[in-house]
C-alpha cells in the first residue's frame, strides 16, 4: 500500500503548485510520467516475450502492432492536457501520457527498421530504459525529497 501512498503524496503536490502556481510544477509531474512509462514499458516487454503470438486480430491480413494504440493513447493525453487544467486532471493526464508513451516506445525498433530481430529488439529496449531511468533520476530529487517528509515511519 506504501507506494501507492508516494503517489498520492505526488498528486496533493501537484495541487499545491498548481492552486498557489508554485514554481516546479512540471519537475513534480515528471516523476508520474517516468513511473507509467517505466511500468507501462517493462509489462509490455514481458508480455510479448511471454505470449509472443498474441495480438488483437482485426482481420486475417494485418497484425496491428501495440504502438498504434499507444499513439492514440498519447493523443487522447494531449487533447485532454488541452481541455482540463485542474489539479487532479495534470495528474491523471501525466499517467496516462506515460502510459501511452511506453506502449509507443516499446515498438521503436519497427520504426527505425520496420522488422522485429530479437538483436535489434535488445539494442532499442537497453537504450529506451536507460533514457527511463535517467528521467526517474532527473525528477527523484523532488519525488525523494518529499517522500522524506512524508514517510510515514519517524
Amino acid at each position: 500500500m506504501f507506494p501507492f501512498a508516494i503517489f498520492s503524496k505526488i498528486k496533493n503536490s501537484i495541487k499545491y503548485r498548481v492552486v498557489n502556481q508554485r514554481p516546479g510544477l512540471y519537475l513534480y509531474m515528471l516523476f508520474p510520467v517516468a513511473c507509467s512509462f517505466l511500468a507501462t514499458f517493462v509489462i509490455a516487454r514481458l508480455f510479448n516475450t511471454t505470449f509472443p503470438d498474441f495480438h488483437i486480430s482485426w482481420s486475417s491480413n494485418f497484425h496491428v502492432h501495440h504502438f498504434v494504440y499507444g499513439f492514440f493513447v498519447l493523443a487522447a493525453a494531449g487533447y485532454l492536457a488541452l481541455v482540463h487544467d485542474g489539479p487532479r486532471a495534470k495528474y491523471l493526464v501525466s499517467l496516462l501520457y506515460g502510459f501511452g508513451f511506453g506502449l509507443v516506445m516499446d515498438e521503436y525498433a519497427l520504426w527505425l527498421k520496420l522488422t522485429d530481430t530479437e538483436i535489434d529488439r535488445w539494442s532499442y529496449d537497453g537504450l529506451l530504459v536507460f533514457v527511463g531511468v535517467v528521467l526517474l533520476i532527473i525528477s527523484a530529487k523532488p519525488g525523494v525529497k518529499l517522500i522524506k517528509n512524508l514517510w510515514p515511519f519517524d
